[in-house]
C-alpha cells in the first residue's frame, strides 16, 4: 500500500485540534515534500525522520515521497509531528500492519537514533484524544501530565522501534496510568509567622487569600512588602481538581516542567519590572501564554509597581475583569484564560521615604506626581485592597523571629471560608458579578446609608463599590457570618485607604 493515513494533534492556544497525516508514495526521482503549512521545525523534520528510521533498521523508501498534514490552513510548528510522520512512511511502504493506526493517535520528536523526545502540549492533546476514544501514544517524558485525565488511554514509549513492537504485535505496551507520589510534599519554608509585626498588612493578606481579592501594599523600604506577597502562597488552598488540570493545560502548552507532586498547588509568578506586555499577557508570531495566564487560578506579584511600563500595566486593566486574554494575529485568534490574583507592592515616592517619619524624603512633588502618575486611576479602581505598610519600629524589629500565628492556622481559616463560599455560590466572592453582588451581598437599610456616604466622602466609582462589597462579603465570611454588618463595612472600607497613592 503506497498510501497511510495517521492522527495526530495541533497546539493552538490551549486547544488541540486533529491533524491528519497523510504519507503517499509514488514513482519518480527520490523526494520527500512536507505540505500542509508547515513551519521551519516541521520541514526540518524530514532529516531528523529520515535518520531515525535508518537508525531504527528499517528501510527508508527511495521513492517520491509527499507528507500532507490536514488540515491545510492550520499552521503547524514543532517537532511533535515527527513520530506521525515517520510511521505513515513505514505504514505507506509496507513495513508497519495499517489495521489498527485509526485507533491511536501520535506525538513526539523524534532524535537521530529513534529516540522519542517530550514536546510541549501533551495534555490538551491528551483531553481532546480521550473525546475521540483514541489511544495517544507519545514520549515517557509526557507521560505523567497526558495520564492526567482519568478517562485518557495513554501509551508511552522511549524509541521509535517500541511504538512499531507495539502496532505490529510483537511488544505490546502497557498503558500508563499515574500513581500517587510516596514521598511528601516538600515542605513550605516559608512562613507568615517569620513577618515581624505588619499584623494588619497581615490581615489584608489573609482577606485576599480568601476571596480571591487584588491586593496593594504600599510603604517605604524594607517595611515587608515583597517578604508578605512571597508568604501568600502559604495561606492559599490547594486548588479543585479542574482548575488543577486548566492549570497544567497552560503549564503544558508553554513547555513548563510538570511535577505530579505539586501539581494541585496554586501557581505563582513574579515577574521582572523590565519584563514587555507580550511576556506579561501573551503573544508572538504563534501566540503563547503569558504571565497572567501562567498565574491563573493563582498569583500574580508585581514588585515595585511604578518601575514597570505603563503600558505594560496597562494591559493589565481588561483581563482583571474579564478573566481571559484574546491574542488576534493575521492567521489566527487564541484565547488564554488569565483568572489571575493581583498583589503588587510599591514605594510611596521614588526614594521610598515619603511619610517615614525618621528619615526625611528626598523628592520633590514633581518627582512624586510624576512616580505615581505610572499607574492609572483605572488600574488602580480594580484592586480591591489597598493597605500601607509602614516601617516597624526599633522593638518590632529586636523582637524573637517566630512572632504571629503559623501560615497553617490562618490557612485552616481561609480554606473554611471558601468553604463558605463556594457552598453558596459556587464561586469565590473576587468573581461575583454586579448581579450576583446584589444577591449575595445584601445589606441592611442602616448599612446602605453608611456605604451612601462613603461613596460622596471616598469618591467610590462603581466599580470599587462593588469590590468593597465583595470584601465585606469576605470578611463576614472568614467570621462565619451569614449577613454582612457594620463593622465588616467599616474594615472593608479602611482597606481601601489610598489617599496617598
Amino acid at each position: 500500500m503506497s498510501l497511510a493515513i495517521v492522527f495526530a494533534r495541533a497546539k493552538l492556544g490551549i486547544d488541540a485540534p486533529l491533524v491528519t497525516v497523510e504519507a503517499h508514495l509514488s514513482n519518480g526521482l527520490p523526494s520527500l515534500s512536507i505540505v500542509g503549512l508547515p513551519e521551519a521545525a516541521v520541514k526540518e523534520s524530514r532529516e531528523r525522520v529520515r535518520s531515525a528510521i535508518i537508525n531504527s533498521q528499517f528501510e527508508f523508501p527511495a521513492r517520491r515521497i509527499t507528507i500532507n498534514l490536514a488540515p491545510a490552513d492550520l499552521p503547524k510548528e514543532g517537532g511533535r509531528y515527527d513520530l506521525a510522520i515517520a510511521l505513515s512512511l513505514l505504514a505507506a511502504s509496507g513495513q508497519v500492519p495499517t489495521q489498527d493506526l485509526a485507533n491511536y493517535e501520535f506525538m513526539g520528536e523524534l532524535a537521530l537514533t529513534g529516540e522519542l523526545r517530550p514536546t510541549p502540549g501533551a495534555l490538551p492533546a491528551s483531553l481532546q484524544c480521550s473525546l475521540q476514544q483514541r489511544s495517544l501514544v507519545l514520549p515517557q517524558a509526557n507521560a505523567s501530565e497526558a495520564a492526567l485525565p482519568q478517562q485518557s488511554s495513554i501509551i508511552a514509549a522511549n524509541h521509535l522501534l517500541e511504538v512499531t513492537a507495539h502496532l505490529s504485535g510483537q511488544q505490546k505496551l502497557a498503558f500508563y496510568r499515574n500513581h500517587q507520589p510516596t514521598a511528601p510534599k516538600p515542605p513550605n519554608t516559608r512562613d507568615l509567622n517569620e513577618v515581624k509585626g505588619q499584623y494588619q498588612a497581615k490581615r489584608a493578606l489573609e482577606i485576599a487569600a480568601a476571596g480571591h481579592h487584588n491586593l496593594l501594599f504600599y510603604g517605604p523600604p524594607g517595611s515587608g512588602k515583597s517578604m508578605l506577597a512571597s508568604r501568600l502562597p502559604s495561606i492559599l488552598p490547594d486548588l479543585q481538581e479542574q482548575q488543577a488540570m486548566e492549570v497544567a493545560a497552560i503549564r503544558s502548552i508553554a513547555n513548563q516542567p510538570f511535577q505530579l507532586e505539586t501539581w494541585r498547588q496554586p501557581p505563582y509568578r513574579a515577574p521582572h519590572h523590565t519584563a514587555s506586555a507580550v511576556a506579561l499577557v501573551g503573544g508572538g508570531s504563534n501566540p503563547k501564554p503569558g504571565e497572567i495566564s501562567l498565574a491563573h487560578h493563582g498569583v500574580l506579584f508585581l514588585d515595585e509597581l511604578p518601575e514597570y511600563d505603563r503600558r505594560v500595566l496597562e494591559v493589565l486593566r481588561e483581563p482583571l475583569e474579564a478573566g481571559y486574554i484574546n491574542i488576534s494575529r493575521a492567521n489566527q485568534q487564541v484565547s488564554f484564560p488569565a483568572r489571575f490574583q493581583l498583589i503588587a507592592a510599591m514605594n510611596p515616592c521614588p526614594c521610598g521615604y515619603l511619610g517615614h517619619g525618621r528619615i526625611a524624603c528626598r523628592c520633590n512633588s514633581e518627582q512624586v506626581r510624576r512616580y505615581r502618575q505610572k499607574i492609572s486611576g483605572p488600574l488602580l479602581d480594580r484592586i480591591d485592597i489597598q493597605i500601607k505598610v509602614p516601617a516597624n519600629t526599633k522593638e518590632v524589629i529586636e523582637s524573637p523571629r517566630q512572632c504571629g500565628e503559623s501560615s497553617r492556622m490562618i490557612k485552616a481559616r481561609v480554606e473554611r471560608a471558601q468553604a463558605i463560599q463556594l457552598a453558596r455560590q459556587k464561586m469565590l466572592n473576587a468573581n461575583l458579578s454586579t448581579q450576583q453582588v446584589e444577591q449575595y451581598c445584601v445589606l441592611s437599610k442602616e448599612n446602605r446609608a453608611l456605604m451612601g456616604q462613603a461613596v460622596e466622602k471616598l469618591n467610590l466609582s462603581a466599580r470599587a463599590y462593588h469590590r468593597t462589597l465583595k470584601v465585606a462579603r469576605t470578611i463576614a465570611d472568614l467570621a462565619g457570618e451569614a449577613q454582612i454588618t457594620t463593622p465588616h463595612l467599616l474594615e472593608a472600607l479602611s482597606l481601601r485607604d489610598n489617599n496617598e497613592i
